[in-house]
């Protein structure tokens, strides 16, 4: 058992203990982007992020202030921002989640892949990636959806839409 510097809880291996809850780094790291994309930015660096550390996006200067600026001003742009997270992988220090996101109602969105290293429970160093998903593409299994044998793509949308999905 550790304790991590800077914050009030400890780690015991992959987990956070802080005020008598458990939480681990990939709760951690999917609570960061879903605050992000709610709008809730200064709440989500405040809670998990250490500010010395770094983020490795090209497009913005170095430190996680030019990060932050730059994530306020994109939600600025598209606060109708939805991310849906479809898969989230842990090793060790590390998170990282492959998720889908969208910045306005009825387009097909983003690839995304965020990968984040943790120093105790705050997030040290960030990187992310994205792909523009194409309406016409021509692959039939989708950027997300995994394959069930004889079941096609657009049958399985027209059931998510009808299950409510």
């Amino acid at each position: 058992m550790k304790h991590s510097p800077g914050t009030t809880g400890r780690v015991e291996g992959d987990l956070l203990v802080e005020e008598g809850t458990i939480r681990t780094r990939k709760q951690i790291a999917v609570d960061f982007l879903q605050l992000v994309v709610s709008g809730q930015i200064e709440d989500a660096y405040r809670k998990f992020v250490d500010m010395s550390g770094k983020h490795h996006n090209p497009f913005f200067s170095q430190g996680f202030d030019a990060l932050k600026r730059a994530m306020i001003q994109n939600q600025a742009n598209f606060p109708a921002k939805r991310i849906e997270v479809k898969t989230v992988i842990q090793e060790r220090d590390y998170v990282v989640i492959h998720s889908h996101l969208t910045f306005n109602a009825g387009e097909t969105g983003m690839i995304v892949i965020h990968m984040f290293r943790f120093a105790g429970k705050r997030i040290t160093e960030f990187w992310d990636c994205g792909q523009e998903i194409p309406a016409d593409s021509p692959n039939v299994d989708g950027a997300f959806w995994f394959r069930t044998p004889g079941v096609s793509p657009k049958t399985r949308s027209t059931r998510q839409e009808q299950a409510g999905e």
